[in-house]
């Protein structure tokens, strides 16, 4: 199995779009990538916007080729409902009837009008599928964030081939602990995790749930033996390790970000907007 990591915080963008190959089924996960439109004030730093513009052609050159995309959420950096890459292709999305909130229920309508009469959508929540030798399950919607959370919901992805890898998705951590006893139920080899969003901390991300987050991601690991990569979310804040002590001090060497596993440096261009704009 063949894992390509397309792009991510760690690789200047917001996004986890990744792309799994095992040598008969190519399956591309959230498709989509975006920036953030302000952060510390300021909006996007050009190098932000050749970065983008780099993750949408990579994206896009993978989705001609994949036979199947899937969409975990209705969030702008999870796909792209404007590109021209899901015709002709099946795509597994979050049902747009159940579990989600108002917002996402409206980009899944519209997703849904748009592209169905031209491709195989299928509402995948809880649901399990064979695509030759790969085994793609699907988990029942978990929160977008804490329990009760007004970002609606997120479905995590399975894909078990010659290993078995698992997506988590937008759970910010996780923090719920539903989530987490998912995970470990699923003994991943790989996991792919967003982290908490430690950069809206004290803001919109509480310090409880922070700590929820790392209790959570250290049962992971302890129950587990799998390789974690650890982005998205987290990767907005510099200083994301400090942030996660005791999960970096017991199984930092089995964490990565995006950027690592594909062998590069952090490029975290969100995270050092100030800087950019600065010239430093």
């Amino acid at each position: 199995m063949k894992i390509t990591l397309l792009a991510a915080e760690s690789m200047g963008v917001r996004s986890m779009a990744l792309h799994i190959d095992d040598g008969g089924t190519g399956i591309l996960i959230d498709p989509g990538a975006a920036l953030a439109p302000s952060r510390f004030g300021l909006p996007p730093h050009p190098r932000e916007g050749q970065a983008l513009n780099q993750a949408l052609e990579r994206i896009c050159q993978y989705a001609a080729d994949a036979d199947c995309l899937v969409i975990t959420h209705y969030h702008y950096d999870h796909y792209l409902p404007e590109a021209d890459m899901y015709g002709e292709k099946r795509v597994f999305a979050k049902d747009i009837h159940h579990h989600i909130n108002h917002s996402q229920r409206q980009r899944g309508t519209s997703f849904a009008r748009r592209w169905e009469e031209s491709c195989t959508l299928t509402y995948a929540d809880g649901q399990t599928f064979h695509l030759g030798d790969v085994t793609l399950r699907f988990s029942p919607p978990f929160p977008h964030g804490p329990p009760g959370t007004r970002l609606g919901y997120a479905l995590a992805v399975t894909v078990e081939g010659d290993q078995r890898v698992v997506y988590t998705s937008d759970l910010q951590g996780p923090v719920d602990p539903a989530a987490a006893r998912y995970f470990i139920e699923q003994q991943p080899d790989l996991l792919i995790a967003d982290g908490p969003p430690t950069y809206l901390l004290g803001y919109r991300f509480s310090r409880q749930e922070l700590e929820e987050a790392e209790r959570n991601l250290l049962d992971i690991m302890a129950g587990t033996d799998c390789r974690l990569l650890l982005d998205h979310h987290l990767l907005r804040d510099l200083s994301y390790r400090e942030r996660l002590p005791e999960l970096y001090a017991a199984f930092g060497h089995r964490i990565q970000t995006y950027a690592q596993y594909e062998g590069r440096d952090n490029n975290q261009l969100e995270a050092r907007r100030r800087d950019l704009w600065s010239g430093d």
